[in-house]
């Protein structure tokens, strides 16, 4: 009898039947509140109409056009469309199936427009499991380990994790640039470096955001050395954070990315991911080292046209950055009345609260208690952090004020009972 790996462990005990905006129903009937969106893939909730008709639609017209044998254009036309949201300047787009692929392709586009072979990566960053990704990848040590070497040539730099240090940000923030200026200068030498890559905010590692002043520093050292600055909005792009793409709270007048990575909420659940720089730039691509089977798939390309249209015609973005600040306001009221929860942080629908014992050292125990409560009263939740004691919210784009205040009720109730000791459930939802 076959079975899936044992490696595949569940967050919640859930067997979905179905999904419906930010509700998942289970085989027992009982209807969640989804604030975990597919790791951040579900932007426009689950199947929603417009998103489902595009893919019935293509399914029923072509379901794979192998772009490098013929082309399609479901691809044509969302390469237009997403030119109309990309960073000014990424003008040249490559497709690919998932995030750690999109990541690795930015890598080798880096290595072969500068020739240079060093990737500089900042600590707590997540940016995929294959063996290139997964050596940029320091967000927890079960990404990497047992599988060494690691592709060579990475180095890591700090990145200004305030709240770890118990310092101010700018604190923060001085030791980051200060610290990568000592990396350039005794590990990984400027002219050997080809890109640095960062997430906006930090994802797996805990959903810390940088600041203007981080980003601006990486910019202005990236220029000063001919080093290329590559942004990874696999979660934090596509509206998540209340504008389109992560790194726009932070840019002011300062031009950031030279590379940006894109995957998740992309395509509403379909595999599609995708990086994006300037034509001249992505013309160093070296022939045959861009491609791949499934690659820019029909359906997905479809899907993902549907979801930007979603996205526009119901002012997601700016609803991400209205939901998203109630739910911060929320958390934050919890965490008020609770001293296990150290820290709440986030930007948009990509919030999250951090527990501590009563020393201020991590706690992973009360996070996960705190998570299988939630999930117990109808709320889905995930961990993250490299110690596993942060809880974040990533709801699908589409979640209203009354779902917000919902999931908030259910989050306080599943605070109060891990941490008080009480396993007392509500009734079903």
């Amino acid at each position: 009898m076959t079975a899936l790996s044992p490696q595949l462990k569940q967050a919640t005990p859930v067997l979905a039947e179905r999904g419906e905006g930010v509700h998942l129903f289970g085989a027992d009937g009982r209807r969640y509140l989804d604030f975990t969106a597919g790791i951040g893939v579900t932007s426009t909730g689950h199947c929603h109409p417009v998103v489902v008709r595009a893919a019935q639609h293509q399914v029923g017209t072509l379901i794979h056009g192998q772009y490098t044998t013929v082309m399609h254009r479901p691809l044509l036309e969302l390469t237009d469309r997403l030119g109309e949201v990309l960073p000014s300047g990424l003008d040249s787009l490559f497709y690919v199936n998932s995030g750690s692929e999109a990541v690795e392709a930015a890598v080798r586009l880096a290595r072969h427009a500068t020739g240079r072979q060093n990737i500089v990566a900042f600590h707590g960053g997540f940016h995929g499991r294959t063996m290139g990704a997964g050596a940029l990848t320091t967000s927890s040590t079960k990404f990497r380990a047992g599988i060494g070497p690691m592709m060579p040539g990475v180095a890591i730099a700090p990145f200004p994790t305030a709240f770890r240090h118990g310092w101010p940000q700018e604190q923060a923030v001085d030791f980051a640039l200060d610290e990568l200026d000592y990396l350039l200068a005794t590990v990984c030498a400027p002219e050997d470096t080809a890109a640095f890559i960062v997430e906006p905010v930090l994802g797996e590692g805990g959903y810390v955001p940088a600041d203007t002043r981080f980003l601006r520093g990486l910019r202005e050292r990236a220029d000063r050395y001919g080093i290329l600055l590559v942004l990874d909005e696999v979660q934090t792009g596509v509206g998540r954070t209340g504008r389109f793409w992560g790194h726009e709270h932070f840019a002011t007048e300062t031009r950031l990315p030279d590379i940006l990575i894109t995957a998740k909420g992309l395509a509403s659940g379909f595999p599609l991911s995708a990086i994006a720089a300037p034509s001249a730039l992505m013309a160093n691509a070296r022939p045959g080292s861009q491609g791949g089977t499934y690659g820019g798939n029909a359906v997905a390309c479809a899907a993902a046209l549907a979801t930007l249209d979603v996205i526009r015609e119901e002012k997601l973005v700016a609803n991400a950055a209205e939901q998203g600040a109630r739910l911060l306001a929320g958390l934050r009221s919890t965490a008020g009345a609770h001293p296990a929860i150290g820290d709440v942080r986030g930007l948009g629908l990509m919030c999250a609260s951090e527990f501590t014992d009563p020393d201020g050292r991590p706690d992973p125990a009360t996070a996960a208690r705190v998570q299988q409560e939630a999930s117990a009263r109808g709320l889905l939740l995930l961990t993250c952090g490299a110690l596993g004691n942060t809880v974040r919210m990533i709801p699908p784009l589409i979640v209203t004020a009354e779902q917000v205040d919902e999931a908030l009720t259910l989050w306080s109730e599943a605070v109060t009972a891990a941490t008080s000791g009480s396993n007392t459930r509500l009734d079903d939802r």
